[in-house]
């Protein structure tokens, strides 16, 4: 009996395919993937560190794009799409955040040995300057113009992080929308220059509390208002576990361009995107009458 194994030549690549890759390979350009991780140290533990961070500016690009393309849906008074988009960003918030648990096990001493090598390397630097957080903070409606300084080495993200800096945030885009479907958004807040920092106000506390007042009116909008606030949830969750993380890592001594990481961090925990939406919850239904919020 002849138990040789006869190999057929494969077929031919399909046409246009890269050759010496499957067309998984050639999609998702894992060859290049895999090749972007450079440790400078010899702990090992960075390789986790730097795959936990580049997944982060990978999904803080994608939520980027989404905010891009729900801002268009805005503008084209498409609130159904434009909702269905925001939730997609509220989906990406949990995989990007749980990235932490990636790195949840360093200590002080294993932290300060990889970065002392990258800080020899590269220089000093945080992540919280990286181009791509901060144009996702700037679409936040969080306009921070100081923070631009940083940018000067790379000209061309300085010049992209400036136009988005001077164009309307989601939040902007947000209450347009709501001025043109007839609420008391004033005009004030639509005709600014939307590179200073956002000024919220009582009118527009007004609206949200308008487009809640009633369960079964506007529940368009309250699915919109709804999303909006689990996209700052998920936001302010990420800032929660950096924070813990700094604490846990670092402590007290300084980290972030000489000030101390605790004090640098703990300010942008107040940094809540769509200032309204919040603040408006203090006002909406009517409490009964045996609340003891009611007593004077």
């Amino acid at each position: 009996m002849n138990d040789t194994v006869k190999h057929e030549r494969p077929d031919p690549a399909p046409a246009g395919a890269p050759t010496g890759q499957t067309p998984y390979s050639a999609w998702m350009r894992t060859d290049m993937l895999h090749s972007l991780q450079h440790p400078v140290s010899d702990h090992p533990g960075e390789h986790a560190w730097i795959t936990s961070v580049q997944v982060s500016e990978l999904y803080w690009m994608l939520i980027i794009r989404e905010i891009q393309i729900a801002q268009a849906q805005l503008r084209a008074d498409d609130l159904a799409q434009a909702c269905r988009t925001l939730q997609r960003v509220v989906a990406h918030h949990e995989p990007l955040n749980a990235t932490w648990r990636s790195i949840a096990w360093m200590t002080p001493t294993d932290l300060l040995s990889i970065l002392s090598r990258a800080v020899a390397t590269y220089g000093k630097d945080t992540a919280l300057q990286g181009w791509t957080y901060r144009q996702m903070v700037y679409l936040l409606g969080i306009k921070q113009a100081e923070h631009l300084q940083h940018f000067m080495p790379q000209p061309q993200r300085w010049d992209q992080l400036n136009k988005v800096l001077a164009e309307p945030s989601l939040y902007d885009d947000v209450l347009a929308y709501l001025h043109r479907r007839g609420l008391a958004v004033p005009a004030a807040v639509l005709d600014r220059d939307f590179s200073v920092p956002y000024e919220p106000g009582k009118a527009v506390e007004q609206v949200w509390r308008d487009i809640y007042a009633g369960q079964d009116d506007n529940l368009g909008l309250q699915q919109l208002g709804e999303t909006l606030c689990d996209i700052a949830e998920g936001f302010s969750t990420w800032k929660h576990l950096h924070l813990m993380a700094t604490r846990r890592t670092f402590g007290g001594r300084p980290a972030y361009f000489g000030t101390e990481g605790i004090a640098w961090l703990l300010p942008t925990m107040n940094e809540i995107p769509f200032p309204e939406l919040w603040s408006a919850r203090g006002f909406i239904g009517d409490p009964p009458a045996v609340c003891p919020h009611m007593r004077k």
